[in-house]
């Protein structure tokens, strides 16, 4: 059985292993592929397994030998489900893995928007603490987060961990979801767009991109938001219109925004948000610990072993 790896680098760059995979069939590995090599390195494969490389019915219609596609990360819109469907291709992917880790780096990147901390290690560092006249400064504006609100729109199990770090800082925590769960251990109360778009001073995405949420955050939905409010992506960067976010940081209209995803990735040198003001920006990281990586490897030989064994796990079906 020819298995192979689309878009290797993300996922193990080399401090994994791919040995477990090596056991089940011929493995060949590229760490990325570019769409006019997808075919020629895909066209003898039974198993192909892809991260970000898109899988479009022109190219699939071309797989005869093609059987299990093994998507790599939980969003899987990449590959075309309704053809894939339609031609008894087994499509599955990896629905949790990061929630600890994607938590995590929200608030990575909002203390850092509180604490200013790499802006006052740079000072100290640049002698400014040594010609200091007091035994303490800062020069940059910092903010506790307790009793502060935080707003999450989805809440899923990555909302929800965020929701519990939340709590443990002493948060309130509103949130938005199409679904509502009852009965969570978790201090939260449910609010429609509108109410946390107007009260939240923290507003973090945690829902996965549909026709219906694309461009969520614009310069309307901005416009009810408070003026001190932080804006934290780590889900989706087309869930945000980047030129109003921009307009909205450039101008004062809210107070920051923390991003570890754009809407194109890797982003042109002319998006305008890598010069905003008041915004940090990490390279879509925030799923990328080598702990949520390991968890990825162990699930996708996992949902190959269950292929194999014709009892298919984590499958994706059209919704």
């Amino acid at each position: 059985m020819n298995i192979v790896v689309l878009d290797g680098y993300t996922l193990n760059p080399g401090d994994l292993s791919w040995q477990e995979l090596e056991r089940l069939g011929d493995l060949t590995v590229y760490d990325r592929t570019p769409e006019e090599l997808i075919y020629e390195r895909a066209k003898d494969a039974e198993v192909l397994l892809t991260n970000k490389t898109p899988l479009r019915e022109n190219v699939l219609t071309k797989l005869e030998k093609l059987k299990y596609i093994s998507v790599t990360a939980t969003g899987y819109d990449i590959v075309d489900i309704k053809y894939a469907c339609d031609n008894n291709i087994l499509v599955t992917n990896i629905p949790t893995y990061g929630t600890a880790s994607v938590a995590q780096a929200v608030f990575a990147l909002l203390l850092e928007m509180c604490n200013n901390v790499q802006k006052h290690n740079d000072l100290v560092k640049g002698g400014a603490w040594s010609e200091s006249l007091d035994w303490c400064f800062w020069k940059y504006p910092l903010m506790e987060l307790a009793n502060k609100k935080m707003g999450i729109i989805g809440f899923g199990r990555i909302g929800q961990q965020t929701a519990k770090v939340a709590n443990a800082l002493g948060m309130e925590v509103l949130a938005y979801d199409r679904f509502k769960l009852e009965n969570l251990p978790i201090d939260f109360k449910y609010v429609e767009l509108d109410q946390l778009f107007a009260q939240a001073d923290v507003i973090s995405l945690h829902c996965p991109l549909t026709p219906e949420n694309t461009g969520i955050i614009n310069k309307d939905t901005i416009a009810q938001m408070k003026r001190n409010v932080i804006l934290i992506n780590t889900s989706r960067g087309k869930l945000v219109v980047e030129n109003d976010l921009y307009e909205a940081l450039s101008t004062g209209r809210i107070a920051g925004a923390c991003l570890d995803v754009l809407a194109v990735e890797p982003p042109s040198q002319d998006n305008p948000l890598l010069k905003a003001k008041n915004c940090i920006i990490t390279p879509h990281i925030s799923w990328a610990t080598k702990e949520a990586r390991a968890r990825i490897m162990a699930l996708t030989i996992e949902n190959l072993k269950a292929y194999l064994d014709n009892k298919p796990i984590n499958r994706v079906k059209l919704s």
